[in-house]
């Protein structure tokens, strides 16, 4: 069994340190993940080099249309199994949404942490709130730790053992800490910020309620966010059975009827293809790699006329 990135695969099987042919099994995992940071090309030079016959199973907890569109072009005859929703949250988990300004959310944190005993995991979606919940946490007496991606490895391990260890209450991340990590004793996550993307807020909220266990989540909202992800919070929230809260339901959609029809390219609820961001993003990718492949070939033929 190899465990590897694409990239780190595809080099190992390029410099024949692996044999492609002995390959009976190909497991891509958070596969919404790979391909929103751009492993696509690499994940289809490890398919071609996979000639003899295998079974590959793409796990991913959203199915976004890029993947399901790979999916279709890449397996022979592929079976979908669904557990819910692709995309829903999970129904062990209680949603409770509040409404806090922007100067009201770090004193509404203290307040937010009493709801269960610790361990507790705080989701951020920029570093500086991390590190400004972080200080505040420590001085007012809680034991509490924090990661992001401006730590080195050993700064982002030390924290998680520790949370892990319980010798820390709480745990103060941005989504690095979404996907991929299993803390099976946390009770309550809180969301300082509602993310961009309807699929994050799932992803978060999922490291509670775990192995059958009940958890709470919490999260902070107000007007400045965008309608659309509100709009999507609204509808995943009325799926799920939970409690909607008042500012939430003031919100309509242009067009009703659209409502609980899944977004064509994300799946979300509550928007159309025109207000997703995640289409946008991808848009702007392509447009950028087009760019640096023009900006590429201009140089190449700068060369070739310095020559």
């Amino acid at each position: 069994m190899v465990i590897a990135t694409p990239g780190r695969l595809s080099d190992l099987i390029e410099k024949k340190k692996i044999n492609p042919s002995m390959c009976k099994y190909l497991v891509l995992d958070e596969a919404d993940r790979l391909f929103e940071i751009g492993f696509d090309g690499e994940v289809r030079k490890i398919l071609d080099k996979l000639t003899n016959q295998h079974q590959t199973l793409i796990f991913s907890s959203t199915m976004p249309k890029k993947i399901q569109e790979y999916a279709k072009k890449c397996l022979f005859n592929p079976v979908v199994v669904n557990v819910g929703r692709a995309g829903s949250a999970n129904l062990n988990v209680i949603q409770d949404v509040e409404f806090v300004k922007d100067e009201c959310k770090l004193i509404q944190i203290l307040d937010t942490l009493q709801k269960t005993a610790p361990p507790v995991l705080i989701f951020c979606e920029n570093k500086n709130d991390v590190d400004e919940i972080h200080e505040y946490l420590l001085l007012k007496g809680v034991d509490a730790c924090s990661i992001h991606g401006d730590k080195d490895q050993e700064e982002r391990n030390q924290p998680l053992r520790e949370f892990r260890a319980g010798l820390k209450d709480v745990l103060i991340a941005t989504d690095i800490v979404s996907k991929g990590l299993d803390f099976p004793e946390i009770e309550h996550v809180i969301n300082y910020d509602m993310p961009k993307e309807i699929e994050s807020y799932v992803l978060r909220i999922g490291r509670t309620g775990r192995l059958g266990k009940l958890g709470i989540a919490t999260t902070f909202i107000n007007r400045n966010l965008d309608e659309a992800i509100l709009l999507d919070l609204k509808h995943l929230l009325i799926e799920s059975s939970q409690v909607v809260p008042p500012f939430l339901n003031s919100i309509q959609e242009s067009d009703p009827s659209l409502a609980f029809q899944e977004c064509s390219f994300c799946g979300g609820l509550g928007h159309k293809l025109n207000q997703c961001h995640k289409f946008e993003n991808q848009k702007m990718k392509v447009l950028l790699n087009k760019q640096n492949e023009s900006l590429n070939d201009n140089l190449k033929l700068i060369g070739i006329n310095k020559n």
